[in-house]
């Protein structure tokens, strides 16, 4: 190990005071998707924001959140129980703050999207509220839901809608422009931001995308699309 790296072991890891290691651990993990869970009773629509969706399968198509132990209320997690039901919606670079601010601990009947100024939406087909100001919304239905060691819970998703809005450098005329031919959604042209540690929020710039990797193809060869 280089003489300037800094080494933690185990033991000094757990002597760490609390915040500072819930900062240190979190922020190990790298870059994460920002996103807001929404949630419903059927009465009060509420709202999380969350850093821990994961990819799980393309087809059929599943995503995973992980949400903490519920040792004290979280409407979130008793309204997935309840509905089975819960949407996931992009945070815009441009309202990290109103984002981040539904960490608060609110009282139990309170709606995260009126103390934020967040618009609650519904489409035609979907029973959990969408956040109306987010580019890249996702409705999904509860597929397996279990206990992680650290008594963590994980609840795994099935996709039943997306919606997905123009990208913002595109003309009006131009419809989900965001999507690619091959599928891909430039995330950066709709200004989704990403999350580091617990509380710092960051925009994205784009340093290549390559072409699909083969063995014994010299990387010179392959296809590379700099911004």
């Amino acid at each position: 190990m280089p003489d300037s790296d800094t080494h933690f072991s185990l033991r000094d890891i757990d002597a760490l005071p609390q915040r500072y290691r819930a900062n240190f651990i979190n922020s190990l993990s790298g870059f994460k998707s920002s996103s807001l869970l929404g949630t419903t009773d059927g009465r009060i629509n509420n709202l999380a924001i969350i850093s821990s969706v994961v990819h799980v399968g393309a087809n059929p198509p599943l995503l995973g959140i992980i949400m903490r132990p519920h040792t004290v209320q979280r409407d979130s997690l008793s309204n997935i129980k309840q509905q089975g039901v819960f949407t996931l919606n992009h945070v815009h670079t441009s309202w990290t703050d109103k984002a981040h601010q539904t960490s608060a601990r609110y009282d139990n009947g309170v709606s995260e999207f009126e103390e934020v100024g967040l618009t609650p939406w519904f489409s035609n087909t979907f029973s959990a509220p969408y956040v109306k100001e987010s580019a890249v919304k996702m409705g999904l239905k509860v597929e397996q839901h279990f206990t992680l060691c650290n008594q963590t819970e994980m609840i795994i998703g099935k996709i039943q809608e997306v919606f997905i809005a123009a990208s913002s450098t595109a003309g009006d005329d131009i419809a989900n422009s965001a999507i690619a031919e091959d599928g891909y959604i430039d995330l950066e042209s709709l200004q989704t931001s990403c999350v580091s540690g617990l509380d710092t929020y960051h925009s994205t710039q784009k340093i290549a995308q390559y072409a699909y990797a083969k063995p014994h193809v010299p990387l010179t060869q392959a296809t590379i699309a700099k911004k």
